[in-house]
Protein backbone atom coordinates (compact mmCIF):
# COMPACT_ATOMS: atom_id res chain seq x y z
CA UNK A 1 0.00 0.00 0.00
CA UNK A 2 3.00 2.17 1.21
CA UNK A 3 4.63 1.31 -2.51
CA UNK A 4 1.79 2.67 -3.99
CA UNK A 5 1.28 5.73 -2.33
CA UNK A 6 5.06 6.22 -3.45
CA UNK A 7 4.81 5.55 -7.06
CA UNK A 8 1.56 7.97 -7.41
CA UNK A 9 3.66 10.64 -5.44
CA UNK A 10 6.53 9.93 -7.76
CA UNK A 11 3.97 10.27 -10.83
CA UNK A 12 2.34 13.42 -9.11
CA UNK A 13 6.01 14.89 -9.42
CA UNK A 14 6.97 13.91 -12.56
CA UNK A 15 4.03 14.53 -14.93
CA UNK A 16 2.52 18.12 -15.43
CA UNK A 17 -1.72 18.84 -14.22
CA UNK A 18 -3.59 20.59 -16.41
CA UNK A 19 -4.86 20.89 -19.71
CA UNK A 20 -2.49 21.81 -22.78
CA UNK A 21 -3.55 25.05 -24.53
CA UNK A 22 -5.98 23.71 -27.13
CA UNK A 23 -5.95 26.86 -29.58
CA UNK A 24 -2.07 26.46 -29.97
CA UNK A 25 -2.62 22.97 -30.45
CA UNK A 26 -5.19 23.55 -33.21
CA UNK A 27 -3.11 25.78 -35.14
CA UNK A 28 0.14 23.76 -35.01
CA UNK A 29 -1.99 20.36 -36.32
CA UNK A 30 -3.60 23.05 -39.19
CA UNK A 31 -0.14 23.87 -40.07
CA UNK A 32 1.65 20.20 -40.21
CA UNK A 33 -1.09 19.43 -41.76
CA UNK A 34 -0.92 21.96 -44.82
CA UNK A 35 2.71 21.40 -44.81
CA UNK A 36 2.90 17.59 -45.15
CA UNK A 37 0.26 18.14 -47.97
CA UNK A 38 1.99 20.74 -49.53
CA UNK A 39 5.63 18.82 -49.16
CA UNK A 40 3.83 16.03 -51.29
CA UNK A 41 2.83 18.35 -54.16
CA UNK A 42 6.50 19.82 -54.41
CA UNK A 43 8.32 16.79 -54.05
CA UNK A 44 7.13 14.44 -55.84
CA UNK A 45 8.64 15.19 -59.14
CA UNK A 46 12.22 15.62 -57.34
CA UNK A 47 11.63 12.63 -55.92
CA UNK A 48 10.92 10.81 -58.72
CA UNK A 49 14.23 11.79 -60.48
CA UNK A 50 16.67 11.85 -57.67
CA UNK A 51 15.16 8.57 -55.66
CA UNK A 52 14.91 6.08 -58.47
CA UNK A 53 11.61 6.74 -59.37
CA UNK A 54 9.84 6.74 -55.81
CA UNK A 55 7.81 9.67 -56.21
CA UNK A 56 6.68 9.25 -52.99
CA UNK A 57 9.87 8.66 -51.40
CA UNK A 58 10.54 12.62 -49.67
CA UNK A 59 6.86 12.36 -48.69
CA UNK A 60 7.26 9.02 -46.85
CA UNK A 61 10.32 9.89 -44.80
CA UNK A 62 8.73 13.35 -43.81
CA UNK A 63 5.40 11.52 -42.71
CA UNK A 64 7.36 9.09 -40.57
CA UNK A 65 9.32 11.65 -38.66
CA UNK A 66 5.97 13.79 -37.91
CA UNK A 67 4.29 11.05 -36.54
CA UNK A 68 7.38 10.36 -34.34
CA UNK A 69 7.66 13.58 -33.61
CA UNK A 70 3.70 14.23 -32.29
CA UNK A 71 3.90 10.93 -30.31
CA UNK A 72 7.30 12.93 -28.95
CA UNK A 73 5.89 16.01 -28.72
CA UNK A 74 3.10 14.37 -26.34
CA UNK A 75 5.46 12.41 -23.98
CA UNK A 76 7.26 15.92 -23.65
CA UNK A 77 4.12 18.18 -23.06
CA UNK A 78 3.28 15.86 -20.18
CA UNK A 79 6.39 16.55 -18.50
CA UNK A 80 6.89 19.08 -16.14
CA UNK A 81 8.57 22.18 -18.05
CA UNK A 82 10.72 22.77 -14.61
CA UNK A 83 12.83 19.56 -15.21
CA UNK A 84 13.47 20.66 -18.52
CA UNK A 85 16.13 22.58 -16.10
CA UNK A 86 17.67 19.90 -15.71
CA UNK A 87 18.80 19.55 -19.59
CA UNK A 88 20.03 23.25 -20.05
CA UNK A 89 23.57 22.28 -19.17
CA UNK A 90 23.64 19.17 -20.65
CA UNK A 91 21.89 20.70 -23.78
CA UNK A 92 24.48 23.17 -24.54
CA UNK A 93 27.48 20.41 -23.80
CA UNK A 94 25.62 18.40 -26.48
CA UNK A 95 24.68 20.96 -28.58
CA UNK A 96 28.65 22.47 -28.85
CA UNK A 97 30.32 18.89 -29.03
CA UNK A 98 28.10 17.92 -32.06
CA UNK A 99 28.87 21.36 -33.68
CA UNK A 100 31.97 20.31 -32.94
CA UNK A 101 32.51 16.62 -34.14
CA UNK A 102 30.50 17.51 -37.55
CA UNK A 103 33.31 19.98 -38.62
CA UNK A 104 36.16 16.82 -38.11
CA UNK A 105 33.71 14.42 -39.97
CA UNK A 106 34.25 13.72 -43.50
CA UNK A 107 32.30 15.83 -45.72
CA UNK A 108 28.62 14.78 -46.29
CA UNK A 109 28.21 17.29 -49.19
CA UNK A 110 31.01 18.49 -50.93
CA UNK A 111 32.59 21.45 -49.29
CA UNK A 112 29.80 21.64 -46.38
CA UNK A 113 30.31 20.11 -42.72
CA UNK A 114 26.60 20.38 -41.98
CA UNK A 115 25.55 16.40 -41.48
CA UNK A 116 25.92 13.80 -39.54
CA UNK A 117 25.41 10.52 -41.14
CA UNK A 118 23.85 7.43 -39.04
CA UNK A 119 23.40 5.33 -41.99
CA UNK A 120 19.41 5.44 -41.66
CA UNK A 121 18.95 9.01 -42.20
CA UNK A 122 21.38 12.18 -41.37
CA UNK A 123 20.66 15.50 -38.85
CA UNK A 124 21.96 18.19 -38.42
CA UNK A 125 23.70 19.58 -35.59
CA UNK A 126 22.74 22.86 -35.62
CA UNK A 127 18.68 21.90 -35.16
CA UNK A 128 19.33 20.33 -31.82
CA UNK A 129 22.17 23.75 -30.98
CA UNK A 130 19.00 26.13 -31.82
CA UNK A 131 16.50 24.71 -29.04
CA UNK A 132 20.04 23.70 -26.78
CA UNK A 133 20.72 27.56 -27.18
CA UNK A 134 17.32 28.14 -26.13
CA UNK A 135 17.36 25.98 -22.78
CA UNK A 136 20.43 27.68 -21.82
CA UNK A 137 19.61 30.80 -22.29
CA UNK A 138 16.49 30.58 -20.69
CA UNK A 139 18.35 29.00 -17.45
CA UNK A 140 21.10 31.90 -17.09
CA UNK A 141 18.68 34.66 -18.23
CA UNK A 142 16.68 33.64 -14.83
CA UNK A 143 19.19 32.35 -12.67
CA UNK A 144 21.34 36.07 -13.36
CA UNK A 145 18.04 37.95 -13.44
CA UNK A 146 19.86 40.67 -10.94
CA UNK A 147 23.09 40.22 -12.67
CA UNK A 148 21.61 40.98 -15.97
CA UNK A 149 19.47 43.70 -15.08
CA UNK A 150 21.65 45.38 -13.21
CA UNK A 151 18.86 46.31 -10.82
CA UNK A 152 20.35 47.19 -6.81
CA UNK A 153 18.42 45.84 -4.18
CA UNK A 154 15.89 47.46 -1.89
CA UNK A 155 16.95 45.72 1.37
CA UNK A 156 19.76 47.52 2.29
CA UNK A 157 18.93 48.08 5.89
CA UNK A 158 21.48 50.18 8.26
CA UNK A 159 23.93 50.63 4.92
CA UNK A 160 24.69 54.23 4.45
CA UNK A 161 24.44 55.77 1.58
CA UNK A 162 28.22 55.49 0.00
CA UNK A 163 27.29 51.34 0.89
CA UNK A 164 24.42 51.74 -1.58
CA UNK A 165 26.95 53.38 -3.92
CA UNK A 166 29.57 50.74 -3.77
CA UNK A 167 26.78 47.91 -4.12
CA UNK A 168 25.75 49.59 -7.09
CA UNK A 169 28.85 49.85 -8.89
CA UNK A 170 29.43 45.65 -7.94
CA UNK A 171 25.30 45.10 -9.21
CA UNK A 172 26.51 47.02 -12.48
CA UNK A 173 29.90 45.38 -12.82
CA UNK A 174 28.62 41.67 -12.29
CA UNK A 175 25.89 43.04 -15.02
CA UNK A 176 28.67 43.66 -17.33
CA UNK A 177 30.22 40.56 -17.13
CA UNK A 178 27.37 38.66 -17.23
CA UNK A 179 25.81 40.20 -20.59
CA UNK A 180 29.80 39.90 -22.20
CA UNK A 181 29.63 36.27 -20.59
CA UNK A 182 26.30 35.55 -22.63
CA UNK A 183 27.65 37.21 -25.84
CA UNK A 184 30.66 34.66 -25.94
CA UNK A 185 27.98 32.00 -25.63
CA UNK A 186 26.18 32.96 -28.54
CA UNK A 187 29.41 33.68 -30.81
CA UNK A 188 30.41 30.29 -30.11
CA UNK A 189 27.36 28.61 -30.80
CA UNK A 190 27.36 30.85 -34.06
CA UNK A 191 30.85 30.66 -35.16
CA UNK A 192 30.47 26.51 -35.14
CA UNK A 193 27.90 26.44 -37.07
CA UNK A 194 29.27 29.35 -39.39
CA UNK A 195 32.19 26.78 -39.85
CA UNK A 196 29.75 24.31 -41.51
CA UNK A 197 29.09 26.70 -44.18
CA UNK A 198 25.59 27.16 -43.14
CA UNK A 199 25.47 31.25 -43.29
CA UNK A 200 21.39 30.59 -42.69
CA UNK A 201 21.96 29.01 -39.36
CA UNK A 202 24.47 31.30 -38.38
CA UNK A 203 21.94 34.52 -38.77
CA UNK A 204 19.14 32.33 -37.11
CA UNK A 205 21.43 31.75 -34.32
CA UNK A 206 22.10 35.15 -33.59
CA UNK A 207 19.18 36.25 -34.06
CA UNK A 208 17.80 33.50 -31.78
CA UNK A 209 20.44 34.71 -29.30
CA UNK A 210 20.19 38.67 -28.92
CA UNK A 211 15.70 37.76 -28.96
CA UNK A 212 16.62 36.26 -25.71
CA UNK A 213 18.68 38.60 -24.57
CA UNK A 214 16.00 41.09 -25.14
CA UNK A 215 13.30 38.73 -23.50
CA UNK A 216 15.54 38.58 -20.64
CA UNK A 217 15.30 42.60 -19.94
CA UNK A 218 19.24 42.93 -20.71
CA UNK A 219 19.74 46.88 -21.11
CA UNK A 220 18.65 48.51 -23.95
CA UNK A 221 21.92 49.92 -24.40
CA UNK A 222 23.34 46.91 -25.33
CA UNK A 223 21.38 46.00 -28.25
CA UNK A 224 21.89 49.42 -29.44
CA UNK A 225 25.80 48.47 -29.23
CA UNK A 226 24.85 44.54 -30.92
CA UNK A 227 22.33 46.80 -33.60
CA UNK A 228 25.46 48.88 -34.50
CA UNK A 229 27.87 45.96 -35.08
CA UNK A 230 25.37 43.80 -37.06
CA UNK A 231 24.95 46.92 -39.09
CA UNK A 232 29.04 47.97 -39.85
CA UNK A 233 29.30 43.96 -40.45
CA UNK A 234 26.42 43.88 -42.75
CA UNK A 235 27.60 46.57 -44.88
CA UNK A 236 31.08 45.27 -45.07
CA UNK A 237 29.70 41.85 -46.37
CA UNK A 238 27.31 43.60 -49.10
CA UNK A 239 30.43 45.95 -49.96
CA UNK A 240 32.67 42.58 -50.14
CA UNK A 241 31.55 39.66 -50.72
CA UNK A 242 34.49 37.97 -50.90
CA UNK A 243 35.07 38.10 -47.31
CA UNK A 244 32.79 35.08 -47.13
CA UNK A 245 32.97 31.97 -48.32
CA UNK A 246 32.97 31.31 -52.12
CA UNK A 247 29.43 29.62 -52.56
CA UNK A 248 27.83 32.85 -49.61
CA UNK A 249 29.92 35.92 -51.22
CA UNK A 250 28.47 35.04 -54.60
CA UNK A 251 24.98 34.59 -53.06
CA UNK A 252 25.06 38.02 -52.66
CA UNK A 253 26.19 39.15 -55.50
CA UNK A 254 23.54 37.04 -57.56
CA UNK A 255 21.11 39.02 -54.91
CA UNK A 256 22.50 43.03 -55.68
CA UNK A 257 23.21 41.89 -59.56
CA UNK A 258 19.68 40.98 -61.55
CA UNK A 259 21.49 40.34 -64.31
CA UNK A 260 24.13 37.73 -62.63
CA UNK A 261 24.23 34.17 -63.88
CA UNK A 262 20.90 33.64 -64.95
CA UNK A 263 20.78 30.51 -65.98
CA UNK A 264 23.74 28.77 -63.91
CA UNK A 265 23.90 27.57 -60.23
CA UNK A 266 25.21 29.93 -57.91
CA UNK A 267 23.68 32.62 -59.90
CA UNK A 268 20.68 34.11 -60.44
CA UNK A 269 19.02 30.89 -61.90
CA UNK A 270 16.91 29.19 -58.48
CA UNK A 271 15.45 32.86 -57.18
CA UNK A 272 14.41 34.02 -60.83
CA UNK A 273 12.44 30.58 -61.09
CA UNK A 274 11.27 31.36 -57.49
CA UNK A 275 9.98 34.40 -58.57
CA UNK A 276 8.84 32.74 -61.91
CA UNK A 277 6.80 30.58 -59.47
CA UNK A 278 4.96 33.27 -57.03
CA UNK A 279 3.81 35.96 -60.27
CA UNK A 280 2.64 32.80 -62.13
CA UNK A 281 0.40 32.09 -58.66
CA UNK A 282 -1.52 34.86 -59.06
CA UNK A 283 -4.35 35.70 -56.71
CA UNK A 284 -5.68 32.08 -56.42
CA UNK A 285 -2.83 29.81 -57.76
CA UNK A 286 -2.89 27.37 -60.64
CA UNK A 287 -4.15 24.91 -58.43
CA UNK A 288 -2.73 21.84 -56.19
CA UNK A 289 -0.41 19.85 -57.77
CA UNK A 290 -0.24 22.14 -60.62
CA UNK A 291 3.19 23.82 -60.64
CA UNK A 292 5.35 23.88 -63.96
CA UNK A 293 8.05 25.33 -61.63
CA UNK A 294 8.91 22.06 -59.51
CA UNK A 295 9.46 20.33 -62.67
CA UNK A 296 12.59 20.72 -61.82
CA UNK A 297 13.20 24.91 -62.52
CA UNK A 298 13.33 25.76 -59.12
CA UNK A 299 16.14 23.60 -57.42
CA UNK A 300 15.01 21.82 -54.06
CA UNK A 301 11.20 22.81 -54.46
CA UNK A 302 10.93 20.31 -51.43
CA UNK A 303 13.13 22.50 -49.63
CA UNK A 304 14.26 25.57 -48.63
CA UNK A 305 12.19 27.06 -51.76
CA UNK A 306 8.97 24.86 -51.12
CA UNK A 307 7.07 28.39 -50.13
CA UNK A 308 7.72 29.47 -53.85
CA UNK A 309 5.71 26.55 -54.45
CA UNK A 310 3.02 27.10 -52.49
CA UNK A 311 2.17 30.90 -53.93
CA UNK A 312 2.36 29.02 -57.70
CA UNK A 313 -0.03 26.49 -56.82
CA UNK A 314 -2.61 28.20 -54.23
CA UNK A 315 -1.85 32.00 -55.46
CA UNK A 316 -1.81 35.33 -53.18
CA UNK A 317 -4.87 33.91 -50.85
CA UNK A 318 -3.84 30.75 -49.97
CA UNK A 319 0.33 32.18 -49.22
CA UNK A 320 -1.58 34.66 -46.99
CA UNK A 321 -3.48 32.21 -44.92
CA UNK A 322 -0.31 30.38 -44.17
CA UNK A 323 1.49 33.20 -43.00
CA UNK A 324 -1.59 34.33 -41.12
CA UNK A 325 -1.59 30.88 -39.51
CA UNK A 326 1.94 31.19 -38.73
CA UNK A 327 1.27 34.41 -36.98
CA UNK A 328 -1.44 33.13 -34.80
CA UNK A 329 0.61 29.91 -33.66
CA UNK A 330 3.72 32.53 -32.76
CA UNK A 331 1.25 34.73 -31.23
CA UNK A 332 -0.29 32.10 -29.07
CA UNK A 333 3.15 30.63 -28.31
CA UNK A 334 4.14 34.42 -27.22
CA UNK A 335 1.00 34.66 -25.12
CA UNK A 336 1.25 30.97 -23.35
CA UNK A 337 4.89 32.29 -22.12
CA UNK A 338 3.08 35.79 -20.75
CA UNK A 339 1.22 33.45 -18.86
CA UNK A 340 4.00 31.49 -17.44
CA UNK A 341 4.35 30.65 -13.98
CA UNK A 342 7.97 31.60 -13.72
CA UNK A 343 11.11 33.44 -15.80
CA UNK A 344 12.63 30.20 -16.89
CA UNK A 345 9.00 29.16 -18.65
CA UNK A 346 8.49 32.04 -20.21
CA UNK A 347 11.81 32.42 -21.83
CA UNK A 348 11.13 28.91 -22.91
CA UNK A 349 8.16 29.61 -24.50
CA UNK A 350 8.77 32.75 -25.73
CA UNK A 351 12.11 31.69 -27.30
CA UNK A 352 10.49 28.80 -28.88
CA UNK A 353 8.05 31.25 -30.58
CA UNK A 354 10.43 33.34 -31.90
CA UNK A 355 12.35 30.50 -33.04
CA UNK A 356 9.64 29.56 -35.40
CA UNK A 357 8.86 33.40 -36.30
CA UNK A 358 12.81 34.34 -37.03
CA UNK A 359 12.81 31.14 -39.68
CA UNK A 360 9.69 31.76 -41.34
CA UNK A 361 10.61 35.80 -41.74
CA UNK A 362 14.10 34.90 -43.04
CA UNK A 363 12.37 31.76 -45.47
CA UNK A 364 10.16 34.23 -46.83
CA UNK A 365 12.50 36.93 -47.64
CA UNK A 366 14.72 34.78 -49.19
CA UNK A 367 12.56 33.40 -51.57
CA UNK A 368 11.09 36.84 -52.47
CA UNK A 369 14.49 37.69 -52.66
CA UNK A 370 14.20 40.55 -49.92
CA UNK A 371 17.26 39.22 -48.91
CA UNK A 372 20.02 36.99 -50.36
CA UNK A 373 19.44 33.21 -50.72
CA UNK A 374 20.92 31.75 -47.00
CA UNK A 375 19.31 28.38 -47.46
CA UNK A 376 17.20 28.30 -44.50
CA UNK A 377 14.30 25.95 -44.64
CA UNK A 378 10.59 26.61 -43.65
CA UNK A 379 9.55 24.85 -40.37
CA UNK A 380 7.40 22.05 -40.85
CA UNK A 381 6.93 22.42 -44.52
CA UNK A 382 10.73 21.97 -45.94
CA UNK A 383 11.51 18.17 -46.17
CA UNK A 384 14.50 17.37 -43.37
CA UNK A 385 12.77 14.27 -40.57
CA UNK A 386 14.73 15.08 -37.65
CA UNK A 387 14.30 18.78 -38.12
CA UNK A 388 10.66 18.35 -38.26
CA UNK A 389 11.10 15.87 -35.19
CA UNK A 390 13.25 18.31 -33.43
CA UNK A 391 10.52 20.95 -33.96
CA UNK A 392 7.71 19.15 -33.05
CA UNK A 393 9.56 18.01 -29.63
CA UNK A 394 10.25 21.90 -28.98
CA UNK A 395 6.43 22.57 -29.41
CA UNK A 396 5.96 19.34 -27.03
CA UNK A 397 8.33 21.54 -24.10
CA UNK A 398 6.34 24.62 -25.13
CA UNK A 399 2.60 23.08 -24.61
CA UNK A 400 3.82 21.33 -21.64
CA UNK A 401 4.59 25.13 -20.23
CA UNK A 402 1.03 25.68 -21.08
CA UNK A 403 -0.46 23.11 -19.06
CA UNK A 404 0.43 25.46 -15.77
CA UNK A 405 0.40 28.45 -17.56
CA UNK A 406 -2.02 30.88 -15.59
CA UNK A 407 -5.88 30.69 -17.37
CA UNK A 408 -7.28 33.99 -17.91
CA UNK A 409 -10.18 35.42 -15.64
Amino acid sequence: MATAKKKKGLGSMLLARGSMDVPFFLLLVTIVTIGLIMLFSASYTYSYYHRGGDSTNIFRKQLMFVLLGLAGMYVISRIRYEYFRLFAIIGVVVSLGLLGLVLVLPEYKQGFHRWIDLGFTTFQPSEIAKIGLILILAYLLEKDYKKVTGKIPSDLGVFKKISEITNGKIVIYKSFLTVIGYGILIIVFSGLVYLENHVSGTILMLGLGIMMLFLGEVKNKWFILAGGMIVIVALLLVTNPSILEKYAGERIVAWLDKDYKPTEAGGRWQINNSLYAIGSGGLLGTGLGQSKQKHLYVSEPQNDFIFSIVCEELGFVGAAVIIIIFALLVYRGINIGMRAKDRFGALLAMGISFQIGIQVALNIAVVSDFIPNTGISLPFFSAGGTSVFILLCEMGMLLSVSRSARKKE
